[in-house]
């Protein structure tokens, strides 16, 4: 984020089932596509969209770009979308905030100033609070969705990054991507509750829709840790080649 690179301009589709491109989305020049996420009620798929301070509506039935939601900020790199459909809100990284968007009306509603630097964002089972990690300060920022305001600050063991809460609404998994660990947070409580050690450099997060096991991509390891939530130890690890990180959930019909 923020550096000079490629600034892709395309995003592939891939059938799973065949492990082909199947068809490619064509942005016409370098806007940093980053973090697609399928709307839960509309099926719209939303791409964070860097260079021009958005986000990217897209038909996957058709793969034409249907519209565009303005940021107002620079470096939105990560969405996470209420279970409504009707809020979204990305984690601008260098500007250090959240812009809040009204994806029905397809308009920036508020920014919320967070800390100097922050990293990727969650939001609560209930959507009741969205989650984004201080990058100088090891501590999350619990943002209400009611006020849109950092309600308050959670102290660390560790610099976080991904974070993922569980289906239950009872806990978020947290990488700390500087200390090889993973911290469980008791949403009840609001604080850390236990840290997990994983191998180095954990990214991301992805609970299991049953909620049975976290996965953490570990990017200087190569692996996949994977962790059962009933006792918070690493079941198993799964090689997943360099520079693993982020996640997603393929449908039980796909193969593994």
């Amino acid at each position: 984020m923020g550096q000079p690179g490629t600034d892709g301009s395309l995003l592939r589709v891939i059938n799973l089932a065949t492990r082909q491109i199947i068809g490619t989305v064509d942005f016409g020049k370098g806007v940093r596509p980053h973090c697609a996420v399928v709307g839960p009620k509309n099926g719209l798929l939303y791409v964070t969209t860097e260079l021009e301070n958005s986000v990217t509506l897209i038909d996957p039935a058709t793969l034409k770009i249907v519209g565009s939601i303005p940021t107002g900020q620079s470096e939105s790199h990560m969405l996470a979308i209420s279970h409504d459909g009707r809020r979204g809100y990305t984690a601008n990284v260098g500007p250090g905030t959240v812009s809040v968007l009204d994806l029905e009306a397809k308009k920036l509603l508020t920014i919320i100033p967070v800390c100097k630097v922050t990293q990727r964002i969650s939001i609560s089972a209930d959507d009741r609070w969205v989650f984004t990690s201080d990058q100088d300060t090891p501590r999350l920022a619990v943002i209400d969705t009611a006020k849109n305001a950092v309600d308050r600050w959670i102290p660390m063991p560790g610099t976080g990054y991904g974070t993922a809460p569980t289906p239950d609404g009872r806990w978020l998994v947290v990488a700390l991507s500087r200390a090889s660990k993973v911290a469980v947070i008791d949403l009840r409580e609001m604080k850390v509750a236990q840290t997990v050690v994983v191998p180095r450099a954990p990214q991301e997060v992805l609970v299991r829709p049953d909620g049975a096991e976290a996965y953490v991509s570990c990017d200087a390891s190569k692996k996949v840790a994977v962790i059962d939530t009933k006792d918070w130890t690493v079941r198993t690890l799964i090689a997943a080649g360099p520079t693993v990180d982020g996640l997603a959930w393929a449908p039980a019909s796909s193969p593994p």
